[in-house]
């Protein structure tokens, strides 16, 4: 097997064995970029001479000492959101060419004290909220399993450069669904934990108060591991929150005996029908959870439009507040399709943000009254598999229909996970779990994860 289809975990522990070292894993990464990244726009800026510093360093220090932990030697990609000391963070926008992060985002700084490796920052819709866009200084991210089509976004490069088995490992950001979308289309595994378990310090904010940072992998153990990195309480960030360590590996092996799942079947049934593609994964994937041990249950909770509504006045109003001196003195620097999603945030009156907040609390009471009879939510991530790229109409068509949002509204953790394949183009589901049982989560993810063939698939590229 060649070093750039290794997963996280199998890398981590070749290299604390000695026998593989990080130049030898990122070289073969390197190798891979440049057979495949013309057709996938991944990458924003790659970083070789740098990188290649750091695999060094680390192979150097691993042969002297050992590694200072599972991700010593490591290559992760980092949204192009998220400071790199010293680099552009372009936000993948005209408005930010030229500005250089003076220091590293919080998690950057925590993968780099760990010895991670970082090969480059990775393409994102322009500030995580317009695209795919055509009218920009860089090319979208494509998807990996069908480069005409879309990868998700707005962590577009995080999919593609691991679903494209470029990189093992990437930050992404998710404030609406931006994680969990390009996971489901790119056939990978993205967490977002629950709101203010990892520090969104150095990132660029979309909404202050639906924000998150968060892994994206190839597998749930991955992911776990990648949590333990990044994961833990900062004080430079208002919205972090003071939680005992954990490691969210513990429970992958324990399986699913005992856990309560509550299928919310009403959000792709009625509230918004998804394709017969999806509707048969998610029954296969709940019956498949049912016959490893878990008690799966049907449950309601407030209709998806509810969410939606919600998400979208919260959102559109703090990105307005964020973006309000550019779009009065510059809106001409964003692509069209950016302005028009930023532009009506300028429009929502006070009353209406209060009020959104206010049904807030309303939507998060039910979700959290859900989990008094159950342990875990199965859902829908998206509603159909990914669409053309290049079709406007079918984007703007598809891009709302899917069940993320609410978990963002809520604040908590939700996984998405390959679940299928339609169109030679993977599915993803979700599963959801109380705030801060990232690990339980997790453990029901893996055995999932065991039981189904879809880990075993990967792009044609």
């Amino acid at each position: 097997m060649s070093a750039h289809s290794l997963s996280l975990a199998e890398a981590s522990a070749l290299i604390a064995a000695k026998r593989l070292s990080p130049v030898e894993l990122l070289q073969d990464c390197f190798t891979r970029i440049a057979a495949v990244e013309p057709k996938l726009n991944a990458f924003i800026r790659q970083l070789p001479a740098e990188a290649m510093a750091q695999a060094r360093e680390a192979e150097a220090e691993i042969a002297s000492h050992g590694p200072r932990s599972p991700m010593h030697g490591i290559p992760v990609g980092l949204k192009d959101i998220i400071d790199l000391a010293g680099h552009p963070t372009t936000c993948h926008s005209k408005h930010r060419l030229d500005h250089v992060a003076a220091t590293d985002a919080v998690v950057t700084s925590k993968l780099r004290a760990q010895g991670a490796v970082f090969p480059g920052k990775l393409s994102t819709h322009e500030f995580a909220i317009g695209g795919p866009c055509f009218d920009l200084p860089f090319p979208p991210a494509r998807n990996p399993w069908n480069p005409g089509h879309h990868p998700g976004g707005s962590s577009s490069g995080s999919g593609a450069a691991v679903g494209g088995r470029m990189l093992p490992a990437a930050l992404g950001t998710d404030t609406g669904g931006s994680i969990r979308h390009p996971a489901s289309h790119c056939g990978i595994v993205g967490m977002k934990a629950t709101y203010g378990l990892v520090s969104r310090r150095g990132v660029f904010p979309l909404a202050f108060t639906l924000d998150h940072v968060g892994p994206m992998t190839r597998t749930v153990r991955d992911n776990a591991m990648l949590l333990n990195a990044i994961a833990g309480y900062d004080a430079g960030d208002p919205g972090s929150m003071a939680t005992p360590a954990e490691d969210y590996t513990r429970d992958l092996n324990r399986g699913l005996k005992g856990l309560r799942i509550g299928f919310v079947r009403h959000f792709h049934e009625q509230d918004s029908v998804a394709s017969p593609a999806v509707i048969a994964a998610l029954e296969a994937a709940a019956k498949l959870l049912a016959a490893e041990g878990a008690e799966v249950r049907d449950i309601t909770l407030p209709k998806l439009e509810q969410f939606g509504s919600v998400n979208r006045i919260i959102l559109l109003s703090e990105a307005g507040a964020i973006h309000e001196h550019w779009l009065r003195e510059a809106p001409g620097d964003y692509a069209n399709l950016t302005r028009r999603r930023l532009l009506p945030g300028m429009f929502v009156s006070g009353p209406d943000y209060v009020q959104a907040q206010r049904q807030r609390r309303v939507l998060v009471a039910a979700i959290d009254a859900a989990f008094q009879d159950v342990d875990l939510l199965l859902c829908a991530s998206s509603m159909e598999e990914a669409c053309a790229i290049d079709d406007r109409a079918a984007v703007e068509l598809t891009y709302p229909r899917q069940a993320r949002t609410p978990f963002n509204v809520s604040g908590h953790p939700a996984v998405s996970v390959m679940c299928g394949v339609s169109n030679g183009l993977p599915l993803g589901m979700q599963l959801v779990g109380r705030n801060f049982a990232e690990a339980t989560v997790y453990r029901a993810a893996a055995a999932y994860e065991r039981a189904a063939p879809w880990a075993a698939m990967a792009p044609g590229l």
